[in-house]
């Protein structure tokens, strides 16, 4: 299957894209409202709820937002490479959850984090970033063998 079969074929199966569809193919966490499946031999995440999914683009865009300097990204908003977003959503969603879970190693459901989030901190702009970028900075993805 060439590119652009593919992504025909995934846009016209996911009608709504998951911001941390990397985090979850990684399997460094997990969403009870994803919806996974396979187009010819690749994985794609697609999210069930509209609401779910706009909670879930606004934690996307904070933790870009405040890891950018970290990160030297250069221009946030700019597509990162593959690394560089694995780094922020899996080392995002780990940094978050430990400021519940100081001892977890992965997050088993990005939607129950957002609204644990949401009734600890009132809203999502209220969480201590500075604890949740020093995770992102030391996040490490699995070597190749």
């Amino acid at each position: 299957m060439n590119e652009g079969a593919y992504q025909d074929a995934y846009d016209g199966a996911v009608r709504l894209s998951c911001p941390f569809e990397k985090a979850i193919l990684s399997r460094c966490a997990g969403c009870d409202q994803a919806h996974g499946f396979n187009i010819a031999e690749r994985e794609a995440t697609a999210c069930k709820a509209p609401v779910a999914r706009e909670n879930c683009l606004t934690l996307h865009a904070l933790l870009h937002q405040n890891a950018a300097f970290t990160l030297k990204l250069m221009h946030p908003g700019e597509p990162l490479p593959h690394a560089k977003e694995l780094k922020i959503q899996c080392g995002g969603l780990l940094g978050t959850q430990q400021l519940f879970e100081p001892e977890t190693s992965v997050v088993v459901n990005i939607h129950g984090l957002i609204g644990e989030i949401q009734r600890r901190f009132g809203s999502m702009q209220d969480v201590p970033y500075l604890e949740v970028v020093k995770a992102i900075s030391a996040y490490e993805a699995r070597r190749r063998r």
